[in-house]
């Protein structure tokens, strides 16, 4: 199965309600590498990398974000994949 990547930029409410702990857990659920961060802008950006079926998996999943996040946009890049193979992990802020 092809591997496929993309960058995200959530923005809405997504800090301070346990959205990068849930966005960790579903991407590991789906067995996806990448990480996800929060930004001084109050977004959170995200890069996932895994088999296409399931990136768009995160993706929707990404548009609708924990119970308690309401989620006003992502926005979504695409990039070649780069191999990553360290599982799904929350980065540094930015």
């Amino acid at each position: 199965m092809a591997a496929t990547r993309v960058h995200l930029v959530v923005s809405g409410r997504v800090q301070g309600v346990a959205y990068r702990a849930a966005a960790v857990a579903e991407a590991r659920r789906l067995r996806l590498c990448g990480w996800v961060r929060n930004r001084f802008d109050g977004t959170v950006e995200a890069e996932a990398e895994g088999p296409r079926e399931e990136v768009e998996a995160f993706v929707a999943w990404a548009r609708r974000g924990p119970p308690g996040a309401r989620v006003a946009e992502v926005t979504v890049s695409t990039a070649p994949p780069t191999g990553l193979a360290n599982g799904f992990h929350v980065g540094t802020t930015g």
